[in-house]
């Protein structure tokens, strides 16, 4: 297979196959957050030299001094990865050190909802100075279909680097899942497309060398339209049963009953849980990219949309509950103290990116309420563009938990004890339908 693939590239990348297929290859992640620091790691675990870029001071710090501000990854694998040959820097001049550019930064939508690519561009603009001939970029930040070849292309042309021909590149999204313990980084299956046959095959045996399973697949599009694709399916799946939770709310009929009934035929159906809305970096983002692309070729993606505009709705709903709640009980949001319980977007996790439980409290707060969250994973409030709490989780203690009018459980973490909320609590709004209903429980 090494010869096979020697012959078939030109000459220039003759030597980055070679160092891959040895194993001295020096590999770049550039953004270590909740991607590129576990693909980093991931690297570096099986004796791969790995320079992690990124902006944040803060994070190159914590890093080179052995620490790690992710909660699922302890400061013994960081140290572990160092003794390794893993570092970090803010240093982009490095970037002529390493064999493979591999991009995992954040691409939000802007105030309009459209994308925004300066993450991206900002990064390779950076690099771009320090690249030479025989380097491999890889892009696994979700994006609309195109990206790779309309935006970064272009941008290695500028320095005379031709993919297939002097580099390599190639688009593999990532597809980490936080928290979940049955697939890691080196289990989840690599989905690849290459700007040419050539960077396709130097791509992957690349990833091989850190991931199981590779699926290659035709051009850079292609796989750029699988992760939206992915995204999507689930975005639509869960704006469908949200709705349908509030349909079978106003029919007085509990939806995860239904939902657990349904799920016990073998076949087509698959279970989605309802929630306060969408939360994490992709589903709520990622379908946006999609939409806006498809207006540059005429079409209007009206089922995608409708099911963001349900999923974007949903946080106004468990405020409607809240209010009609505390309204039965003879009180008003405006000057009522509120609990949220969850502070990530899912259970387990430290990870509050684009978490509905955020927005749920900026609603609340600007309707007059007294706002205060409980999270053992998230123990103070993060800076987030857009939000601004000084606030810092509150135990959840007998006297704490009565001491509110309401709570909200927005995020149904393990670590909470649910029998002492409800003993305790005077109400409680359940949006994850984790509670046995009674008196104080209300289903959002």
């Amino acid at each position: 297979m090494k010869n096979a693939i020697k012959h078939s590239i030109p000459q220039e990348l003759q030597q980055l196959e070679e160092r891959i297929h040895n194993r001295s290859v020096c590999v770049g992640i550039y953004g270590l957050g909740y991607v590129g620091l576990p693909l980093a790691l991931r690297f570096a675990e099986v004796g791969i030299k790995v320079i992690g870029f990124d902006i944040d001071q803060t994070k190159v710090q914590l890093l080179n001094s052995g620490s790690s501000y992710i909660e699922r990854i302890t400061p013994q694998t960081i140290q572990k990865a160092a003794t390794q040959g893993f570092t970090a820097t803010s240093d982009f001049s490095r970037t002529e050190n390493v064999d493979a550019l591999i991009i995992c930064v954040p691409t939000p939508l802007d105030a309009h909802r459209e994308p925004d690519l300066s993450f991206i561009i900002n990064t390779v603009e950076a690099a771009l100075p320090y690249m030479h001939a025989g380097q491999l970029m890889s892009l696994e930040s979700t994006t609309w279909p195109g990206t790779t070849d309309e935006i970064l292309a272009p941008r290695l042309h500028v320095r005379n680097l031709i993919p297939g021909k002097n580099c390599a590149l190639v688009f593999s999204p990532e597809r980490e899942d936080p928290g979940n313990p049955h697939y890691g980084t080196k289990d989840i299956p690599k989905v690849i497309g290459g700007t040419t046959n050539t960077c396709l095959q130097l791509g992957q045996a690349l990833y091989r060398l850190a991931i199981q399973t590779m699926v290659p697949v035709s051009s850079t599009k292609a796989a750029e339209m699988t992760k939206l694709l992915e995204n999507i399916h689930r975005s639509v799946n869960i704006g469908l049963v949200n709705e349908m939770k509030i349909v079978a709310d106003k029919m007085g009929i509990n939806i995860h009953e239904v939902i657990d009934a349904a799920a016990t035929k073998p076949f087509g159906f698959v279970p989605y849980k309802p929630g306060p809305g969408l939360g994490g970096h992709c589903i709520p983002i990622d379908p946006y990219y999609l939409t806006w692309k498809a207006r540059e070729y005429g079409i209007n993606t009206r089922f995608i949309e409708l099911a963001g505009e349900i999923n974007h709705y949903m946080p106004h709903w468990v405020v409607g509950k809240v209010a009609d709640a505390l309204n039965d009980r003879g009180k008003a949001v405006k000057g009522s103290r509120i609990l949220i319980l969850g502070l990530a977007y899912k259970k387990n996790i430290d990870d509050t990116r684009e978490s509905p439980a955020v927005e749920i409290m900026d609603l609340l707060q600007s309707k007059g309420a007294h706002i205060d969250y409980s999270d053992p994973h998230v123990p103070v409030f993060p800076l987030k563009r857009g939000y601004h709490f000084d606030l810092k989780s509150v135990e959840l203690t007998k006297p704490n938990i009565a001491n509110y009018d309401c709570l909200v459980i927005a995020t149904d973490h393990e670590g909470f004890d649910y029998e002492l909320l409800q003993t305790y609590a005077m109400l409680i709004v359940d949006t994850r339908g984790c509670m046995p209903k009674r008196t104080n429980v209300i289903s959002a």
